[in-house]
């Protein structure tokens, strides 16, 4: 995936500015991202890429990179 499709699905999912989400953008403190938010954001992720994270994974990423390395990690 794209840096720019995860940008376009976080901003569609958090109502936030694309201009806000960076690499470095923290979800919670940068993106005012909760945890159903996160749950919002995965399954987005897994409709659009059909990559799912599992919960106790997500529940560790604190950034746009974790989960876009992770996304690039686990992609076909």
């Amino acid at each position: 995936m794209e840096f720019e499709t995860l940008k376009q699905i976080i901003s569609d999912t958090f109502s936030c500015d694309e201009a806000k989400i960076t690499m470095e953008a923290s979800l919670a403190d940068d993106l005012g991202a909760d945890s159903l938010d996160a749950v919002e954001l995965n399954m987005a992720l897994e409709e659009a890429c059909g990559i799912a994270i599992p919960d106790e994974e997500l529940g560790n990423m604190k950034t746009v990179k974790d989960i876009y390395d992770y996304l690039q990690a686990h992609a076909e």
